[in-house]
């Protein structure tokens, strides 16, 4: 295989496994949102859950071809600490965020006809946000734009110190390869159930704006982009810097300290 074949293999990974994510995960936002009762009225980790083992199903289904950054924080971290060529980065996240406007888009495709009754049953329109919580993040009441910032840069440097953790594999105590993916999931489930509220997690810039430009493109309008008290920066912003944090935190506060290891570690 060609090195461009298998480059562009790789992007094909990156937007599906994003795909995934996203399809799984605003249709398990939509169960929540769109119903009443909801399934997951008393039973909020269901939600957190799905979330979470669809990014554990993404990392099965692609993670052999590209590792499954899914998330641009993630590469952006990749990059800096574990030489990840920087040539590769801007195209990874492209794919990332054509994945994530793929998810939006099948999940219309499917809940459509839900979003529209709600929206008539609770009189409210597209373009004044109804339903927009089914596709992008927003910032939880009394919470501002600075706030929600800090909060994400918290929440996502703690998915990667924990995702740097697990994929060490000089880290004695961290999982075998076949469990990352699903300690990976539970990882994503866990900031969710425990901080899910103060603006949905995002922690993942294309898992925010790719299902923000579709919407803006299907009637959301300024709801979408830029958004209430012009948002739509902070979940692009926030995870990055939080992912530099947690990366930054795991390279030297915890790595140089693992048990010593006869051979040195490959590049990464």
């Amino acid at each position: 295989m060609t090195p461009a074949r298998r480059f562009f293999g790789e992007l094909i990974s990156e937007c599906v496994a994003v795909a995934i994510v996203i399809t799984l995960g605003d249709s398990a936002a939509a169960m929540y949102a769109l119903y009443d009762p909801s399934p997951y009225a008393t039973a909020y980790w269901g939600v957190c859950i799905a979330w979470g083992l669809a990014v554990t199903l993404s990392i099965y289904v692609t993670g052999a071809v590209s590792g499954t950054h899914g998330n641009p924080a993630v590469t952006l971290a990749l990059v800096l600490f574990r030489k990840f060529p920087k040539a590769k980065a801007l195209p990874y996240v492209a794919a990332q965020i054509a994945g994530a406007f793929i998810g939006a888009a099948l999940v219309y495709q499917m809940f459509s006809p839900t979003i529209d009754a709600f929206n008539a049953l609770h009189d409210v329109g597209r373009d004044a946000g109804g339903a927009a919580g089914v596709f992008f993040t927003h910032p939880n009441t009394g919470i501002t734009p600075i706030h929600a910032f800090w909060d994400e840069v918290i929440l996502t440097g703690i998915l990667m110190l924990g995702i740097f953790a697990i994929t060490d594999e000089y880290n004695t105590s961290a999982p075998m390869a076949n469990s990352s993916a699903l300690m990976i999931g539970l990882l994503v489930a866990c900031i969710g159930a425990s901080a899910g509220y103060l603006e949905a997690w995002p922690l993942n810039p294309a898992r925010d704006f790719g299902p923000r430009l579709f919407c803006w493109l299907m009637g959301w309008g300024d709801q979408a982009l830029p958004a209430p008290q012009n948002y739509w920066w902070v979940p692009i912003c926030g995870p990055l810097a939080g992912g530099v944090a947690g990366a930054s935190l795991y390279s030297f506060l915890i790595k140089p300290y693992l048990p010593p290891r006869d051979a040195s570690p490959s590049a990464r």
